[in-house]
């Protein structure tokens, strides 16, 4: 190394041209650096000084830090006469009167004229109106419900025209609730439609939730604001389904509807479970959730420019800063399994939503089965490490309720993989029973006696439950 460093030096010495091309180099690299760092602190200061801007001189808490956002709801005069209740009356030309009755021609063939007519007498409110809510309130509208109130804070951008219901690019910077006002009485023009431009909260439910609705739509994003909401109509009676996460989800036949008490494998209705128990609710409140396990994609990282103050770059405090990954077909259909289950209510056309908890006793069936098969493993009877709900676990996210050897669906139990390794959630696969015979008189590893497309498979499942069982 010194001889190397002894030749370069002495190159150096006798030749001028290469010391000249060596300053120079060195000199680009130093103004480049310098360069790259005086433009990211204008690229900063910049951000700052458009957020000064846009906002009120000064911002104290959430409260303050909303009320820029409002569009002049609690200053308009017109807004209390524009407020819509469960009374609110519908004037219809009697043009329009026929034209309204056609359109809802197919909807008065399923439920009936007099049941149709309860839809067209409800009045719904509608809290969060994203991806999720702009579904619910778009099939509502088109299904006869006539009055609505709309609440929602925040604004259209273009990432929201993935899984908006209505919005297009004409409506990127205007409010979310005014712009499905807009298209909802290009649909419905006597449609009496109540928008709150506003961030919900527990000091505002008695005016936002007034008016005797008969169903509220908790479509929040943020936690915190949906456990109040969900209490505040719990408490006072108010019917209301809330949607849980469909961010990260692209399976739509997990999507199931239940009640809260009986919901499992999704983080949101975890959380959302334990902090309505703390405040003494266990069930009544129906949710549409999904099964799926979100372990495929992650959390969008914030960019390096924005690490060093990320919140300034949230829409408000204690909001997420970092971007949800959203296939924008999966809101649109839990906003839609929402209105689908408010309208048969409301039209008396009663459904019993199957869950797939509803599969229990085929759950409590494997985990006795394995057990017995543990018992002829060891020797001996003793309780396992995996529950009823480990089971069902195992067989409806990790093998989808088939067969890793077949892909058959019918009399399927769960077995270890290896026979010579402990049961656990990444050592117990799905087979039909008679396979699970067979599997048990194995004398050999199972990698020396399945095909390659088998070893592969379980292999890769294994790999998922690793990812999944970090949101458990």
């Amino acid at each position: 190394m010194s001889k190397t460093l002894e030749n370069i030096s002495e190159f150096f010495a006798k030749n001028n041209n290469a010391q000249l091309i060596a300053v120079a180099i060195t000199a680009s690299a130093v103004t480049l650096g310098t360069v790259l760092s005086v433009q990211q602190l204008r690229r900063n200061e910049r951000i700052r000084t458009i957020k000064k801007e846009i906002r009120p001189p000064s911002i104290d808490g959430l409260e303050s830090n909303a009320n820029w956002r409002i569009d002049a709801f609690n200053k308009n005069e017109n807004a209390v006469s524009n407020k819509v209740t469960k009374t609110t009356e519908i004037k219809i030309s009697p043009d329009e009167k026929v034209i309204f009755a056609e359109q809802l021609s197919r909807n008065n063939a399923f439920f009936g004229e007099e049941n149709l007519n309860k839809i067209k007498n409800s009045f719904v409110i509608v809290v969060g109106a994203g991806g999720v809510g702009s579904w619910a309130a778009l099939m509502l509208l088109r299904s006869g419900v006539q009055r609505m109130r709309i609440i929602d804070f925040d604004q259209v951008t273009l990432s929201s025209l993935n899984r908006h219901a209505v919005a297009v690019r004409s409506d990127v910077g205007i409010s979310k609730a005014e712009a499905l006002k807009n298209h909802f009485l290009e649909i419905v023009p006597h449609a009496k439609i109540d928008v709150r431009i506003d961030l919900f909260n527990l000091s505002k439910a008695p005016e936002h939730l007034s008016g005797e609705p008969d169903y509220v739509l908790d479509c929040i994003d943020n936690i915190d604001t949906k456990l109040e909401l969900i209490k505040y109509c719990y408490d006072n009676k108010i019917k209301i389904i809330s949607a849980m996460g469909a961010g990260m989800k692209s399976d739509p036949s997990r999507i199931q509807i239940a009640d809260i008490g009986n919901t499992f494998e999704d983080q949101l209705s975890r959380a959302v479970r334990r902090q309505l128990k703390k405040a003494g609710i266990e069930q009544g409140i129906e949710v549409v959730y999904s099964t799926e396990k979100p372990g495929k994609v992650q959390l969008v990282s914030l960019a390096e420019s924005q690490e060093e103050n990320p919140d300034e770059y949230s829409i408000l405090p204690d909001f997420r800063v970092r971007i949800v990954p959203v296939l924008g077909t999966m809101p649109a259909i839990f906003g839609m399994t929402m209105a689908t289950r408010i309208l048969t209510e409301l039209g008396n056309f009663h459904t019993e939503p199957l869950a797939i908890k509803g599969r229990n006793a085929l759950y409590v069936r494997l985990h006795r089965d394995l057990i017995v098969r543990e018992s002829k493993i060891n020797g001996i009877t003793k309780a396992i490490k995996l529950t009823v709900d480990d089971c069902g676990y195992v067989l409806e996210e990790i093998w989808r309720g088939k067969s890793a050897i077949s892909g058959d669906v019918d009399k399927v139990t769960l077995i270890r993989w290896n026979l010579d390794k402990p049961l656990t959630l990444q050592n117990c696969v799905c087979m039909t029973k008679s396979e699970a015979e067979k599997h048990m008189n194995l004398v050999m590893p199972p990698e020396q006696h399945y095909p390659e497309d088998v070893i592969k498979l379980v292999n890769s499942r294994f790999l998922e439950e690793k990812v999944f069982s970090m949101s458990r």
